[in-house]
C-alpha cells in the first residue's frame, strides 16, 4: 500500500508523464503503460465510447491482451466494462471467471486468461468517454485502495485526453490559417504557387528517417510551411523580377530569413518553429545565411527544409529558367551533399524518393498519403 508521500509522488509522476506529450495516441498509450505498472498488474486496456452506436471498442491494450482485440466491440451494458459504462460506476472484480457480467470474447481472441480486474469510467468535462481496466494483479487481489487509486488515475487520463484533443483542434485551426497566409504570400509570385505546401509535404515525408517525436514533427510541419513567410517584407519588384537578381536585390531577398523569424517572434508558442524558418538557407559548409552556421550547428528542421526547398525550386519553372528534370535535381542534391546540404538529410530524401514515399504526380512531386 502506498503511503501519503509515495501517493503524492505517484500522482505527480503520472501527471507529468501524461502531460509530456500532446499527441493523443501517445497520451493514451503512456497512460495505460503507467497505470499497469503503478497498479502492479499484468495487463491494461482503454475502451473508448462510440456514442453514436452506444458501443465500447478497444483503443489501447498492453500486456498480452492486444492482437486481435481491435475488432471487438461491446454494447454499453455488455461485459464488465459495458456494465461500468452503463452504470458509470467503478468496480472491483476479483473472481472474473465466475462473474455473470464477464464477456469471454477478449480472452478467446487473445488467449489471455483474466483472473481479476479493476474497471473505472473515464470522463471528459463530466461526460463518459471510455473505461479503464487494469487486469490480473501480480500479487494477491485488488482492494479498495487500488480502486481509489485507479479512479484518481482515470480523472487524470480524462484531463490529459481533453488537453490533447484541444491542442489538436487548435493546431489544425492554426494550420488552416497558416495555409491561407502562405497562399496569400505566394499569390504575389505566380511562379511559386503551392511551394510552401510542397515543402511541408516533402519535409514530413522524410521526417521518419530521423525518429522525430510527435511534437518535433509538428514543429517541422509549421516551420516548413512557414519557411518563406519573411518574403512578406520583400518588395514585389524583386519577387516578380523575370531575370536573375543583382547583388543588392539578392541581399534584400536574403533578409527574408530574418524577417520571417521576426514575424513569428511575436507568437510565443512559435518559438520552437523559428529556428527552422530562420536557418533554412544555412549551408552545411558554413557559407550560408543569415548566421553562417556550419554542419549540425544548424537545427535539423532547417537542414531538412534546405534540401526539400532547393529540390522544389529546381523542379519548378521560374521566370529565368524552366524546371529541371527530376533526375537532374536529384543528382544535384547528391552532388552538393556535404557542402550545401547535410549528407544524412540528402540520403533520407533520396531514399524516400527511391522507395516510393515521394512520387511524381500531375502537379509535380508529392508524397504518398
Amino acid at each position: 500500500m502506498l503511503n501519503m508521500d509515495n501517493l503524492t509522488k505517484t500522482f505527480r509522476d503520472f501527471n507529468h508523464l501524461l502531460n509530456s506529450s500532446l499527441d493523443e495516441t501517445q497520451v493514451k498509450r503512456r497512460a495505460i503503460e503507467a497505470m499497469t505498472a503503478m497498479m502492479q498488474s499484468t495487463a491494461g486496456t482503454l475502451f473508448l465510447l462510440d456514442g453514436a452506436r452506444e458501443e465500447l471498442y478497444f483503443d489501447v491494450a498492453i500486456g498480452g491482451v492486444e492482437g486481435q482485440l481491435k475488432e471487438i466491440r461491446l454494447k454499453v451494458g455488455q461485459g464488465i466494462a459495458g456494465w461500468v459504462a452503463e452504470h458509470d460506476k467503478a468496480q472491483i472484480v476479483n473472481d472474473v471467471q465466475n462473474d455473470p457480467r464477464f464477456s469471454r470474447d477478449a480472452d478467446h481472441k487473445s488467449g489471455f486468461v483474466t483472473r481479476n480486474m479493476l474497471c473505472a469510467p473515464v470522463h471528459v468535462k463530466g461526460a463518459l468517454v471510455g473505461v479503464l481496466q487494469t487486469i490480473n494483479k501480480k500479487i494477491g487481489t485488488f482492494d479498495d485502495h487500488d480502486l481509489d487509486l485507479l479512479m484518481s488515475l482515470s480523472d487524470s487520463v480524462g484531463i490529459a485526453l481533453d488537453n490533447a484533443r484541444l491542442y489538436k483542434e487548435v493546431s489544425e485551426a492554426f494550420l488552416s490559417t497558416v495555409h491561407v497566409l502562405t497562399d496569400a504570400i505566394e499569390a504575389r509570385d505566380p511562379y511559386t504557387g503551392q511551394h510552401a505546401r510542397r515543402v511541408m509535404e516533402y519535409s514530413l515525408a522524410i521526417a521518419d528517417s530521423f525518429n522525430l517525436s510527435a511534437v518535433e514533427r509538428e514543429h517541422l510541419r509549421f516551420s516548413s510551411i512557414l519557411h518563406d513567410i519573411g518574403k512578406i517584407g520583400v518588395d514585389d519588384a524583386i519577387l516578380r523580377k523575370p531575370s536573375r537578381l543583382d547583388k543588392a536585390e539578392r541581399e534584400a531577398m536574403e533578409r527574408h530569413a530574418d524577417i520571417g523569424a521576426s514575424v513569428l517572434s511575436s507568437i510565443q508558442w512559435m518559438a520552437s518553429v523559428i529556428p527552422g524558418v530562420k536557418h533554412h538557407h544555412e549551408r552545411y559548409d558554413g557559407t550560408g545565411y543569415p548566421d553562417r552556421l556550419k554542419g549540425e550547428e544548424t537545427p535539423l528542421a532547417a537542414r531538412i527544409i534546405a534540401v526539400v526547398d532547393t529540390f522544389d525550386a529546381m523542379t519548378t519553372t521560374r521566370p529565368y529558367r524552366h524546371a529541371l528534370p527530376v533526375e537532374t535535381a536529384l543528382a544535384e542534391l547528391e552532388k552538393c551533399a556535404g557542402t550545401q546540404f547535410d549528407p544524412a538529410v540528402t540520403n533520407a530524401f533520396l531514399h524516400a524518393y527511391e522507395s516510393g514515399k515521394i512520387v511524381l504526380s500531375a502537379h509535380g512531386i508529392a508524397p504518398l498519403k
